[in-house]
């Protein structure tokens, strides 16, 4: 077997443009961060730019410690509510964020396209996956079950059996990354309504307004308003999202390097870690090696490889490696970079 070491650099948009960005105002707006169902502007501003050509895209103010601290309380205080809903409550909640969703499926689309700089084709099909993602979780949230249990295993306990129950956790924080910035924050949020339990965003600080939106889509649903925030923040301030022991669970998408220390500052919490992938393609002596290369290509350069299961090793059979080269060299070629909308 003969590996493939890279022909090309993964494309970036944003290397092709001058590192000042020009002038105007924010194509989106402002934003606030969401905390009890409301924006709350706290005067410290981050500027989302776009990554094609650095316009301004949004002006986001900032989560300080105290706004952190908020939004901790207000989830440790409304986990009360949340868990006292009933499967149906939480069932019709998702249901109405998926129909909320595809409601707003160009204005999302467009927003991811504008802050991630993925291809606006992308965007529609990543918000169609987050509608899913909350009608899956509104159905699963009715096949929340326990068991029972037969104790007759031991002498003295014929005839009688164990109950087991699920129940809420907590308060969730979810930290996620800038290359799906609905659709991942969509994984950490939907589950945790399902198991009637509040949730705290983090978003990445490059893509938060994705985020922000799908916030006030929740708030619009019905669900609790203190039982949700989304809070754009440094990563100092983000800080008791890690370690605070409210927190009964910390979920995290992003790279090996953070995620290993996040768990190891977590303490006691429940953590839940999604990190790089490191996916490779084999390609065999009787492939067909037009259809590998086009494969390989789209793995490979999609959003110009800025996803977890992008193709990072290629390992070719020696009888069709240099077939295999030329023909993925043709398509690397052909591939063409632009404005993503």
């Amino acid at each position: 077997m003969t590996t493939i070491t890279s022909t090309s650099q993964r494309l970036r948009a944003a290397d092709q443009v001058q590192d000042q960005a020009p002038s105007g105002p924010a194509r989106l707006g402002e934003f606030g961060c969401l905390i009890g169902g409301r924006e709350i502007h706290t005067g410290e501003i981050n500027e989302v730019r776009s990554p094609f050509d650095r316009s301004l895209v949004a002006l986001v103010h900032r989560a300080r410690p105290r706004e952190i601290e908020r939004a901790i309380a207000d989830a440790d205080a409304a986990f009360r509510v949340t868990r006292a809903l009933p499967s149906w409550k939480r069932a019709e909640i998702l249901e109405a964020v998926s129909a909320g969703i595809a409601a707003r499926r160009e204005d999302l689309a467009q927003t991811i396209a504008l802050e991630a700089g993925k291809p606006i084709k992308t965007a529609r099909i990543e918000v169609d996956r987050a509608a899913f993602t909350f009608k899956i979780a509104a159905e699963e949230t009715k096949r929340i079950v326990g068991e029972i249990v037969a104790l007759d295993w031991l002498p003295g306990l014929e005839g009688r059996e164990a109950y087991v129950r699920r129940v809420p956790l907590g308060p969730v924080a979810g930290i996620t990354p800038f290359n799906f910035p609905l659709n991942l924050v969509s994984h950490k949020v939907a589950p945790a309504l399902a198991s009637g339990d509040p949730i705290i965003v983090r978003p990445a600080t490059q893509t938060p307004v994705s985020a922000l939106k799908l916030g006030r889509i929740l708030v619009e649903a019905g669900w609790p308003r203190e039982a949700v925030a989304v809070v754009p923040s440094s990563t100092n301030d983000a800080t008791p999202l890690v370690e605070d022991e409210r927190i009964k669970l910390l979920s995290f998408t992003g790279s090996p390097a953070v995620g290993w220390d996040l768990k190891r500052r977590a303490g006691r919490k429940r953590i839940t870690l999604e990190l790089g992938g490191n996916a490779a393609v084999i390609v065999h002596h009787d492939a067909d090696v037009a259809y590998a290369a086009e494969r390989i290509v789209w793995g490979g350069f999609a959003y110009s490889g800025q996803t977890c299961i992008s193709v990072q090793r290629i390992y070719a059979h020696e009888t069709v490696y240099d077939a295999l080269v030329k023909e993925v060299l043709e398509r690397v070629r052909r591939l063409k970079t632009g404005d993503p909308l």
